[in-house]
């Protein structure tokens, strides 16, 4: 079966880094999207970053812009999310996640796979 496992979060200082990684497996993801979106309390999900599995095409929530990078390899089945000069606000679950073909790249319905979320912490 398909999982999506996420690793990384933790605890940062404003203006300090992470990266957070997101081991794929059960199936190929030729044609998917793979997504990266995060949850706040009482906030609901929304999008962060996305990739394309096959062509290495990706976009990127506003809010994130110029700070974040997310990437992929193939070889591992790994999709990352470099996270840069954090701030408070990007405190959240972050969750991995899988979208095949026809999908809203940055729809949170149009992902059929998800994984568990980690938590990252930004202190001020």
């Amino acid at each position: 079966q398909v999982q999506l496992v996420e690793s990384g979060g933790g605890l940062v200082q404003a203006g300090g880094s992470l990266r957070l990684s997101c081991a794929a497996s059960g199936r190929t993801f030729s044609g998917y999207s793979m997504g990266w979106f995060r949850q706040a309390p009482g906030k609901e999900r929304e999008f962060v970053a996305t990739i394309s599995w096959s062509v290495d095409n990706t976009y990127y929530a506003d809010s994130v812009k110029g700070r974040f990078t997310i990437s992929r390899d193939h070889a591992k089945n790994t999709v990352y999310l470099q996270m840069n000069s954090l701030k408070p606000e990007d405190t959240a679950i972050y969750y991995c996640a899988a979208a095949g073909s026809r999908a809203i790249r940055t729809a949170v319905a149009s992902y059929d796979y998800w994984g568990q979320g980690t938590q990252v912490t930004v202190s001020s």
